[in-house]
């Protein structure tokens, strides 16, 4: 490599500059072959020709588009090589990737509008499928109250990959519960018994649709369930007292467990 002087050629730091590349990818490509610099001043510092910037501008060009550097050391120096050829399978690839992208953008789409709206259903469907008492400004209240908790991440999460179909599955679950519930306490099934707590273990996996609920978060919905109107009216609607009793059958269960009802806290 002849000796040269600065303003023959450009340094690896001026030419990093200009290309948007790293030193350090330039010693890389120095060090495989793949982009050497034709000169070197006498104190040893590489330089790059006209010459050479044109072959890094191929290179970085190639490398924005995914080819690998085995492949653009063949584009670059085997003059069989099948250049357009293997432009268009890159652009096949290329096209695959934005796909993806397309979906996982539509996806984080979603993901968002379930953080910020609970469910991403319009008012007509929620009320198709959940009935017609139910308001479609309890998802925004529930936001209100509990949007910077766990819980809600977990429900939204849940709610970004569902839709009408699989709403109506969730809502015909908890309905066969509730109906299965009412029934359990006209024949007279007591708290603590092997059926109440069967029917206590069939809630908590009914309402894993909306987050993962633990014995003691149980019990904190079973105390406002019975305590707040709304629901003790929706529960009392289908029984008489079933807002009493569904709480007394959670309760019994949880001390079955070691859980002391009357401290049990939302953990």
């Amino acid at each position: 490599m002849p000796d040269a002087t600065d303003a023959d050629g450009l340094t690896v730091g001026q030419v990093s500059a200009r290309l948007g590349v790293t030193v350090r990818a330039l010693h890389h490509w120095d060090e495989i072959g793949l982009a050497c610099p034709s000169l070197r001043t006498a104190a040893g510092y590489r330089l790059y020709t006209a010459g050479d910037l044109e072959r890094l501008h191929r290179i970085v060009v190639y490398r924005e588009i995914g080819l690998g550097l085995d492949k653009i050391r063949t584009i670059l120096d085997d003059s069989t090589a099948d250049v357009p050829g293997a432009l268009r399978a890159q652009r096949a690839q290329v096209a695959e990737r934005i796909d993806r992208l397309q979906q996982l953008s539509a996806g984080l789409d979603r993901m968002i509008d379930a953080h910020e709206r609970g469910l991403l259903l319009t008012a007509e469907q929620q009320a198709a499928i959940f009935g017609s008492q139910w308001n479609p400004d309890w998802p925004a209240q529930a936001r209100q109250r509990y949007g910077d908790t766990e819980q809600w991440s977990q429900y939204a999460e849940r709610a970004a990959s569902r839709g009408p179909e699989e709403w109506q599955a969730v809502a015909d679950a908890i309905a066969d519960f509730e109906r299965a519930l009412g029934d359990a306490m006209d024949v007279g099934v007591t708290p603590g018994s092997p059926e109440a707590n069967r029917l206590v273990e069939w809630h908590r996996e009914v309402f894993a649709s909306y987050f993962p609920l633990t014995r003691q978060m149980q019990v904190c919905l079973g105390r406002r369930w019975e305590a707040d109107p709304g629901f003790a009216a929706h529960y009392d609607g289908i029984r008489p007292g079933l807002a009493r009793w569904f709480r007394q059958i959670i309760d019994a269960s949880a001390r079955a467990h070691g859980i002391d009802p009357d401290t049990a806290t939302w953990q």
